[in-house]
């Protein structure tokens, strides 16, 4: 599985499973008669909105994804394709949280509260990592593979042979013959 296709899915899950917390909390308020939950919720989940968008409103690739980019294994051959395996495989400790965020909530209905707040961090602050390795594979002529591993070890890619595109460097002689910004 492409790696940008990995990190677009990874935040698509991420926000889907906000969502299914965020009516699981919703339903379990109106269940209970709980006045408060629901306010306070949105309260929370406004809060890791501005978080997730802080966290994630730069254009370049974060530290943990340059250093797996950087330590990806060249190869010519392409690996082999799973898509639906290599999601299963690496975010399964999302899928285990929710689920178990979802059963606790049926005894404390805050736990799906606050994990969605968590969820929707994490999906608004890798919303951008998509575009950044693709501009990273733009410019290098590559594309990065995730690799099949277990899924107790961590993730690792792999780096074939790509398109190399020339649009960076259009952009930097456009910006360059316009001259100096005032």
């Amino acid at each position: 599985m492409r790696f940008t296709d990995f990190l677009k899915a990874t935040v698509m899950a991420s926000a889907a499973m906000a969502t299914l917390l965020a009516a699981i909390t919703v339903a379990s308020a109106s269940s209970n008669d709980d006045q408060l939950l629901v306010p306070f919720s949105a309260g929370w989940w406004v809060i890791a909105a501005v978080c997730g968008i802080v966290l994630g409103r730069r254009a370049q690739t974060s530290p943990p994804i340059a250093r797996l980019l950087a330590d990806a294994r060249s190869t010519q051959a392409l690996p082999e394709q799973h898509p639906a395996r290599t999601l299963l495989n690496r975010l399964w400790p999302l899928v285990l949280s929710t689920v178990v965020a979802a059963g606790l909530s049926l005894l404390f209905p805050q736990v799906a509260a606050i994990a969605t707040g968590f969820a929707i961090i994490w999906a608004l602050a890798w919303r951008r990592q998509d575009a950044a390795v693709t501009a990273i594979e733009g410019r290098d002529g590559v594309r990065y593979y995730v690799e099949r591993t277990s899924p107790l070890h961590a993730i690792q890619l792999v780096r074939t042979p790509g398109f190399k595109s020339s649009a960076w460097e259009l952009d930097e002689a456009t910006a360059a013959q316009a001259g100096p910004r005032e």
